[in-house]
């Protein structure tokens, strides 16, 4: 499966899975030489700060040159939440990624603070302190503290639109009388707090504590709680973990992806999967822009391919796929069932089983009808209400 909900300079995601025709490859890299930040290795500059760690939720990979604190984090909470950091001051971080929607806005495609819509859905923000890989299709984002850039300055498309007004962000930020306080306590270190790195060390601080693993789910596997799960989910488990469905071989570990890194291991999992969406031109191309890995390699066997989200919270990110294109988990599961939604143009344009390329991308499942309510009552029981109603992650200027 690769459902998604996601964005396109701002966070990105989806639901992705069983058994993709074209998998990505699985790598190690070094966070340095990808993004120029400090690779942190084991935990290190992480291990003073108090995660407060659901079970089974090993402490995210930090890069040593922007250690954790609390006062970090706090900083970066009141940045996320105001509308100061784009250029019309009507859009914040928080507008594209609404706690109650685990960190996603409820839209097909995002929209930029002038309007302007996006080719891709925001992505879920929950759990991104544990991905190797930050966007929908680009291997180079791989570290927090680059991509914040991307949505308050990009120009193509516009975001928060703050491109060229670097110096007067500052000096917004420097006008409010919170941050006053607030930015000398997160880098006592600095003679002058108030700059550009600051923000984007700060975001990314508290990004990475927006840790769900709280759902019935994790009440089953980490707590033991027999009766966490319905009869239902419980089937839908077993399905999921077994090779009939195969969804685990995509949506793998503590995170249900298979684009992982944490402190607990120098290894670095990053895969990208072509889900079977569309063929334009016979040949399996994707409707421009949106041509996956493909746009940032040029390599045609990546054509189509996206990252692999988390499952985390699926209920609560529709509509799914990098396009928003799918409207409900029953769609999804549906998709996989019968092979994948190849679109193409011609005669047999929107008849997936007319087309040949159909079957070679993803392996179809055959589900029952029973077998695939079960599936989405068992991705169901991976919402984590307490994630969505946490103080510690809401908007602290209400």
């Amino acid at each position: 499966m690769n459902a998604g909900s996601g964005g396109n300079g701002s966070l990105e995601e989806g639901v992705g899975g069983a058994d993709a025709g074209n998998a990505g490859e699985a790598s190690e890299q070094s966070d340095a030489g990808a993004t120029g930040h400090a690779d942190a290795g084991a935990p290190g500059n992480s291990d003073s700060y108090d995660w407060q760690l659901p079970p089974g939720m090993p402490i995210p990979f930090v890069p040593a040159d922007n250690p954790m604190s609390a006062a970090r984090v706090e900083l970066g909470r009141h940045l996320f939440y105001d509308r100061r950091l784009s250029g019309n001051q009507t859009q914040a971080c928080s507008d594209c990624h609404h706690q109650d929607k685990a960190f996603t806005d409820g839209r097909a495609v995002a929209i930029g603070s002038t309007g302007e819509l996006h080719p891709r859905s925001a992505q879920s923000l929950g759990n991104v302190a544990y991905f190797s890989v930050l966007t929908w299709a680009n291997p180079l984002m791989a570290s927090l503290e680059t991509q914040t850039l991307i949505p308050i300055f990009s120009d193509s498309p516009v975001e928060l639109g703050m491109a060229g007004l670097n110096g007067e962000l500052i000096e917004r930020l420097r006008a409010e009388p919170r941050y006053q306080a607030l930015f000398p306590s997160a880098f006592p270190e600095k003679s002058e707090p108030f700059e550009l790195a600051s923000v984007v060390d700060a975001i990314s601080c508290f990004e990475r504590t927006l840790i769900s693993a709280q759902s019935p789910y994790d009440e089953y596997v980490y707590d033991h709680k027999a009766d966490a799960l319905d009869d239902a989910q419980k089937r839908g488990y077993t399905l999921f973990f077994s090779e009939d469905a195969d969804c685990y071989h995509c949506h793998a570990g503590f995170n249900f992806s298979d684009n992982t890194r944490s402190s607990l291991t120098s290894h670095v999992s990053t895969a990208y999967h072509n889900t079977g969406l569309y063929d334009v031109d016979g040949k399996g191309a994707y409707p421009a822009p949106n041509l996956g890995v493909y746009s940032v390699t040029g390599d045609a066997k990546q054509m189509g391919q996206f990252r692999t989200p988390s499952l985390r919270n699926v209920e609560l990110t529709a509509p799914y796929m990098h396009d928003g294109s799918v409207a409900t988990l029953e769609e999804v599961v549906a998709n996989y069932s019968s092979g994948g939604r190849v679109i193409a143009d011609g005669p047999n344009a929107g008849d997936g089983r007319a087309n040949p390329l159909k079957d070679s991308l993803v392996r179809p499942l055959g589900l029952s009808a029973k077998d695939q309510a079960d599936l989405v009552a068992f991705l169901k029981s991976l919402t984590d209400r307490k994630f969505i109603t946490d103080s510690r992650f809401a908007n602290p200027w209400k």
